[in-house]
């Protein structure tokens, strides 16, 4: 999936490095030539060191042609502008703001913006998913916060480890979208087996995705 990134800095670049690891195709817009140059280099995927809020930098970024479109950048006009952009101009179906002021959040969502995320609400969340267990890293909190996007290892004493997805409990709420085995990227399906060391994405609202852990025995 090509994912448009507007904002090439830490937030931008481990976004892209997250993305790029689960089989997607990001790229990347950003003004400072420094973090161009960082992220063709780290990355090796395209970048354009441009404007995200003009269509020229969009068009050469192929705005058009991307799944999603998400803004990351430091300025919450930047972003809003980008998404405001990407989907009256481009048609895209899905834009996600990088949220600075957490005074903004209404405010963007009013303007237009499918999915704003406040780095300072969601911070209390992200800690506790931290301490919860070092085997979840949560990627991206959407729906304002009660839902999310979390990357899971499955660790070596997985009780349902050589289990297919069919044989294991799904809340229903909950989803698991791909399965990455070393370097093979796999869709799921009922038939697809989790083994050890496997990093599975899983989209879900936090209290379904709280009752997975629990199930999966990855809870504390």
């Amino acid at each position: 999936m090509k994912i448009c990134i507007i904002g090439g800095g830490k937030v931008g670049f481990y976004l892209a490095k997250s993305l790029l690891e689960h089989g997607h195709e990001p790229v990347v817009i950003e003004r400072q030539q420094r973090y161009c140059e960082k992220l063709a280099d780290t990355l090796d995927i395209p970048v354009i060191c441009g404007d995200g809020t003009t269509l020229e930098a969009l068009e050469a970024a192929g705005c058009a042609g991307c799944a999603a479109f998400v803004a990351v950048s430091g300025n919450d006009e930047t972003n809003l502008i980008a998404c405001q952009l990407a989907k009256k101009v481009f048609g895209l179906p899905k834009t996600v703001a990088r949220v600075n002021n957490p005074r903004n959040t209404e405010v963007l969502r009013r303007l237009g913006v499918d999915i704003p995320v406040s780095s300072t609400d969601n911070l209390g969340r992200l800690l506790e998913r931290e301490v919860e267990t070092d085997r979840i890293r949560q990627l991206l909190s959407m729906a304002g916060g009660t839902a999310s996007l979390t990357e899971i290892t499955i660790p070596p004493d997985f009780a349902y480890a050589g289990q297919v997805l069919a044989e294991l409990h799904m809340p229903q709420d909950a989803i698991i979208i791909s399965v990455t085995r070393g370097d093979e990227f796999y869709i799921p399906r009922g038939n697809t087996p989790l083994l050890a060391g496997d990093k599975v994405l899983c989209l879900a609202k936090d209290t379904a995705f709280h009752t997975l852990m629990e199930d999966w025995g990855l809870g504390r």
